[in-house]
């Protein structure tokens, strides 16, 4: 029974990620582009303003549509659009061609440092905050003994270690983020690749 129990519970985690991460990333070019055309821009323009809100409203989608109690992480805010971003400037630079998978492993290793960059400091502080230890209040209720919420947490960190106090488990965090988003922004590259050219033919992509 324990193991039915596990298998459903697995089967059920892995559809519920599959419809969150699948609708973020089947969402986000659409939305790109409905907003380009809504401030007057090429609908496959690379706007840093269009592309965050971009990230974000398909992560309120995939958030609603994989888990309506999900926490909408600022994570694929950032992922996305500083993949776009790096993906363009190796193409328009010459340093790498549009098709090549390099070009795609390339930009999803930066786009995972940007994602470190801005979300290590979250992760510290709900970290520290959910493994302090606990002291009964006067109200008779449990609280921290150390922070009273992850900005307080910031705050405390910052004052004892510095700046470097947020990043600490840095690396530990890049070998997990790293693998999860090399393998998803090349494959869902590779894979609308794959289905532009079978619709279309062999067409330039910002045509």
């Amino acid at each position: 029974m324990c193991l039915v129990l596990d298998v459903l519970t697995s089967g059920a985690h892995a559809f519920l990620k599959i419809l969150l991460n699948g609708s973020r990333l089947g969402f986000y070019e659409p939305f790109r582009h409905s907003f380009n055309s809504l401030f007057g821009q090429a609908p496959t323009a690379q706007i840093p303003f269009t592309s965050v809100l971009a990230g974000a409203t398909s992560g309120a989608v995939g958030a609603a549509l994989g888990n309506p109690l999900f926490l909408i992480k600022a994570r694929m805010q950032v992922q996305l659009p500083s993949y776009n971003f790096t993906k363009r400037t190796l193409i328009s630079n010459g340093i790498l061609p549009e098709d090549s998978t390099w070009t795609f492993l390339a930009s999803s290793s930066v786009s995972g440092a940007c994602v470190l960059v801005c979300m290590q400091p979250a992760d510290t502080a709900l970290t520290r905050v959910y493994n302090q230890p606990t002291v009964i209040g006067p109200d008779g209720k449990s609280r921290g003994a150390l922070y009273k919420n992850p900005i307080d947490c910031l705050w405390k960190t910052f004052k004892a270690e510095g700046v470097r106090g947020w990043y600490k488990g840095s690396t530990a965090h890049f070998m997990r983020i790293a693998p999860h988003t090399i393998i998803t922004l090349t494959a869902n590259d590779i894979i609308i690749n794959f289905y532009k050219k079978a619709k279309y033919g062999p067409v330039d992509d910002d045509s």
